[in-house]
């Protein structure tokens, strides 16, 4: 078996962090034994470009169960999890190809070693993989049934070519499923973005003035839990009614350029790039702060930073880099600008990734059971994969809830019955 790791040896430590997430992951490990038993994955070869963690190893381990013949590469080269990559290789014989600080180069021969393995299935986070199959990876087109990809970003990049006539097999939205962007991207990335930004500089966020760019999902979790912290929130928009909702929510809105010399910490969830750009840049305080939690780098105009600095970046603390800027202002990067809740922390809590992963798994099964009928484009994860996700979860937690009365549904059925 082939694969690229740092140590094989990390392997008993990675093994022990999969098992204390397992155990957050109620609804993941009830598939696994589900797949066990029907096999739906039999014959399929999964091919996953995903942040290696504790939570997608036993997303892995689950599609192993069913049948499948995994592969996996780091989908970030700051977020893999070094001893969960020697665990998936030395107790599962998982091909993984991920390292923590990897170069460029070496991300992208990694995503062509997963193209290797002649995927049927395959599993994005970025949509990196799928756009590298479409372009340089042409030969893997014919054997691939479709995919699943659980990024905002990698839902527009998807959108993009479909809408062009560029992609050539079916993708799940798994980050458009209300249990995923409900879940995932509002507590998750609201709690682990906080966990970053403070394992990163460990500065007291109460009374601090916290810069949030967009009121998406992830940008609403970030505004909730950074209030909670007892931060002084402002939200910058483009979407009037996104923009609306954060007024209403209780933040100060207005745009970027106006909160850059009042803010004290930045981040931006977008999806877009150069949200913090270099005209914002020269307008912020001494000692700002910027941090990312969208998928890619370029939310931050990092070119634009290290070309106002008047000399190389100072490394203050393990996941801070300091430019001085002409004037003797310091601007503060963390985590080089990538997911600072990876970078510099663990990433989402392995009980919220249990909804994200169950509906990564129930997707690609939806994807083998449907391939002769489901056309080129994204597709939305069915309703009832949604709701028997969140069913699972309810009971997983102990908490049941009301069913309709024959009476109520055929009341909700009619429109004759009066009020």
């Amino acid at each position: 078996m082939e694969f690229d790791i740092k140590n094989v040896k990390l392997a008993p430590g990675g093994r022990h962090r999969m098992e204390w997430a397992g155990n957050e992951m109620a609804v993941l490990q009830g598939l696994k034994e589900k797949f066990g038993t029907e096999r739906p994955f039999a014959g399929i070869r999964v091919g996953a470009t995903m942040h290696v963690t504790s939570e997608t190893a036993n997303l892995m381990v689950a599609l192993q169960a069913g049948g499948a013949d995994v592969v996996l590469s780091a989908s970030n080269p700051l977020s893999t999890q070094d001893d969960i990559a020697a665990a998936l290789v030395s107790y599962y014989e998982i091909p993984v190809y991920a390292l923590k600080g990897e170069d460029m180069d070496t991300y992208h021969r990694h995503i062509n070693a997963v193209l290797d393995h002649k995927p049927h299935i395959i599993m994005d986070d970025g949509a990196d993989l799928v756009s590298t199959l479409h372009s340089s990876r042409r030969d893997v087109l014919p054997g691939v049934i479709g995919g699943t990809e659980e990024t905002t970003t990698g839902i527009v990049r998807l959108k993009a070519m479909a809408k062009d006539g560029a992609l050539e097999f079916p993708m799940m939205a798994v980050n458009d499923a209300m249990t995923k962007h409900l879940f995932d991207n509002r507590y998750g990335t609201g709690q682990s973005t906080m966990d970053g930004i403070l394992r990163a500089t460990n500065v007291l966020i109460a009374g601090r003035v916290i810069v949030v760019g967009g009121y998406g999902w992830c940008s609403r979790g970030i505004a909730m839990r950074a209030k909670g912290l007892g931060a002084n929130v402002i939200v910058t928009e483009i979407d009037p009614l996104k923009a609306l909702e954060a007024v209403m929510d209780g933040f100060r809105v207005m745009p970027m350029m106006e909160a850059a010399p009042q803010g004290d910490i930045f981040v931006s969830a977008t999806g877009d790039m150069h949200v913090l750009d270099g005209h914002h840049i020269a307008a912020m305080k001494d000692g700002a702060m910027l941090a990312n939690s969208g998928h890619f780098d370029i939310e931050i105009n990092k070119i634009a930073l290290q070309d106002m600095a008047v000399s190389e970046p100072k490394r203050v603390r393990e996941f801070v880099e300091q430019f001085t800027m002409e004037d003797g202002r310091r601007i503060n990067l963390l985590g080089e600008g990538r997911l600072i809740n990876l970078a510099a922390a663990e990433g989402h809590p392995a009980a919220v990734m249990d909804m994200s992963f169950a509906g990564q798994a129930m997707a690609a099964r939806y994807l083998v059971e449907n391939k002769e009928t489901l056309t080129n484009k994204v597709h939305s994860v069915p309703a009832v994969i949604d709701e028997e996700i969140a069913a699972i979860k309810l009971a997983s937690m102990g908490i049941s809830i009301d069913t309709l009365t024959d009476e109520q549904v055929n009341y909700l059925n009619s429109w004759d019955m009066g009020s």
